[in-house]
């Protein structure tokens, strides 16, 4: 019995093998039939080509007008332009702390107060000195103008007032020491002290981060960094809020590489609203412009066919395929600049040129708008590159995007 079922299944799982190979066998046939009715293959009998000529399905696109930039997308880290670090200027008990991590301040506001009763009380006894001093150099001008006393009594007279007078000054000063002002705008960074903390002069009490501009401090290519000049505009985009770029300007650029890396500080600088959304430690990736042509002749990159030095593209001609030879410059985020062979206004192919040859029948399936100077768009549209390859922190920073300048020989 054991036997029986045993051979029964070992039947079934036979016929169910073939079954699929049977299945699979006819789907092949069935892909390869409609592949021979489409694009690229041959073609014969109606709607075909005539005697199995081949037909290829492309795309076409309008050559036109535009402008386009190379550029670079370097990554850094948002800091204050400055950061102002408030310390104790006499020791003594912390009586009061007015402010907390990210108060804003203004110069002048009070951030702390420290006990002065001790020195208040010297600076009442230096008053009182001074006083004396004062009536005593005053009495003694009087006699010296009748001459009654010597020179070197007057000039004792004087000598004690004025020692009066610059001991009450440096404990007043003191004195206003005990209240820990703000000395610049900004936003409270730190705080390192606590009412009741016994604290020795030169003792660090705040940090102020002045947050009216930020920067951001990339490293730049020795190869790219000549390209760019103070005031430049930069597009900065935060980790935080992707999809809103900020505005800055080169603010600074260092005079010297690294001897290592080779590579160069560059700091640019977000003000006025945009500053108060990067706050500090933010990670930043700074796009910078390393050149930019306007009013210049732009194809899809899908259009080039050849290798570099020989590029080309297809166009469309009583429905042949016709290579043209170019000359390429710049290319930037599937851009690339023809500087001669192309003029605004030809038609060339963009989808479906990489299987062409000279002279293949082709049959246009639609058209596609490339961007530039075209219907739906406004004349002079930008085309700019995209964010090329973002470097961590403190790494090597310099990573040029696609628009690298590809020029063939002699251009």
């Amino acid at each position: 019995m054991r036997r029986a079922i045993s051979h029964t299944v070992r039947h079934h799982r036979a016929a169910t093998r073939r079954a699929r190979a049977l299945a699979g066998a006819a789907l092949a046939v069935s892909f390869a039939a409609a592949c021979g009715n489409g694009s690229g293959a041959p073609q014969g009998g109606p709607g075909g080509g005539p005697g199995g000529m081949r037909v290829a399905a492309v795309e076409t696109g309008p050559v036109v007008r535009g402008t386009i930039r190379r550029e670079v997308t370097v990554s850094g880290v948002v800091e204050p332009i400055r950061t102002v670090g408030v310390n104790a200027q006499i020791g003594g008990a912390v009586l009061s702390v007015n402010v907390e991590e990210g108060s804003e301040v203004q110069p002048g506001m009070v951030l702390a107060r420290l006990d002065d009763r001790e020195i208040a009380a010297q600076v009442a006894s230096a008053e009182a000195n001074f006083r004396v001093a004062e009536a005593n150099f005053q009495r003694a001008e009087r006699l010296r103008e009748r001459q009654v006393i010597t020179s070197a009594e007057y000039d004792r007279d004087r000598a004690a007032y004025e020692a009066a007078q610059a001991q009450l000054e440096q404990l007043r000063t003191r004195l206003e020491y005990a209240t820990v002002r703000a000395p610049v705008a900004g936003v409270v960074t730190k705080k390192l002290v606590e009412a009741g903390d016994i604290v020795a002069p030169q003792t660090r009490l705040f940090e102020i981060a002045e947050v009216s501009t930020m920067v951001v401090r990339v490293r730049v290519s020795e190869l790219d960094v000549v390209h760019l000049k103070v005031g430049d505009a930069a597009t900065v985009t935060l980790d935080a809020f992707p999809g809103r770029p900020l505005h800055g300007r080169i603010r600074r650029i260092f005079p010297a590489a690294d001897p290592t890396t080779r590579l160069v500080p560059v700091e640019v600088a977000i003000e006025g609203a945009d500053a108060s959304i990067a706050r500090p430690g933010f990670l930043a990736r700074v796009t910078l412009t390393l050149e930019e042509r306007q009013g210049v002749t732009l194809v899809p990159a899908t259009a080039i066919v050849g290798s570099a030095g020989s590029e080309a593209v297809f166009m469309v001609e009583d429905g042949k395929a016709v290579r043209r030879s170019i000359r390429v410059g710049l290319i930037s985020e599937g851009r690339v600049e023809v500087l001669s062979g192309l003029e605004p206004g030809d038609t060339v192919v963009v989808a479906g040129g990489n299987v062409l040859r000279e002279g293949v029948t082709v049959r246009v399936v639609n058209r596609a708008a490339v961007g530039g100077d075209t219907p739906g768009r406004p004349v002079g549209a930008d085309v700019t590159s995209g964010a090329g390859t973002a470097t961590q922190p403190d790494e090597a920073a310099s990573t040029t995007t696609p628009g690298e300048e590809r020029r063939a020989p002699g251009s």
